[in-house]
């Protein structure tokens, strides 16, 4: 009875210290928390509390392209615009991109619509060199902006990746998209942005 008891013992304390090994190991890596920036359990039509509403002047800002350009949001005023933010390390912003591609090269001029990806630059694991070749590898036309300071990351409050603004010509907020979109997605939303 005796060995039992202290076979149970030495057991419950090795699988103990397992567990402890595994959660002192999760919380050494400075890996974002993706479940948290993906959000396992986002709707795409959620206009949830946080961030910027319908209606909103969205924080203006001018951040680097990748080709060294700048690009400053207010200047695209006259306009319809899809902010999207985003990383390369996303699933979800993997899926939409293509899409995004293809709705852009299709109605660019006819909608008069500009995509504006704002890469969250300080949760890349593999640097610009890793954002580059996702551009490269999607052959993705539209600006791809650069977040290496992280402000619009908070000044947007983003959470979940992608989110996407889409924003109405005089420069306000018509709709906040949280998760992928696919090409008839934004066709529609884009046609009710004046």
């Amino acid at each position: 009875m005796k060995k039992k008891t202290v076979g149970l013992v030495i057991s419950a304390l090795i699988i103990g210290s397992l567990v402890v090994m595994m959660v002192k190991s999760n919380l050494a890596t400075n890996e974002p928390d993706i479940e948290y920036l993906i959000g396992a359990d986002y709707n795409m039509n959620d206009q949830d509390d946080v961030g910027l509403k319908q209606g909103d002047l969205p924080p203006d800002f001018t951040l680097p392209t990748l080709s060294g350009e700048e690009v400053k949001l207010s200047d695209l005023q006259g306009k319809k615009v899809i902010l999207n933010f985003w990383a390369s390390w996303c699933g979800p912003c993997r899926a939409e991109m293509p899409h995004m591609e293809k709705y852009y090269k299709k109605y660019k001029e006819k909608d008069n619509v500009e995509i504006v990806a704002v890469n969250l630059s300080t949760t890349e694991r593999r640097g610009l060199k890793g954002v580059k070749e996702f551009k490269d590898s999607y052959k993705l036309t539209f600006p791809i902006l650069l977040d290496e300071e992280g402000w619009a990351i908070d000044a947007y409050q983003i959470k979940p990746i992608p989110t996407t603004y889409l924003i109405h010509t005089d420069g306000t907020i018509a709709h906040k998209i949280v998760g992928p979109m696919d090409e008839k997605m934004m066709k529609e939303l884009v046609r009710r942005l004046h």
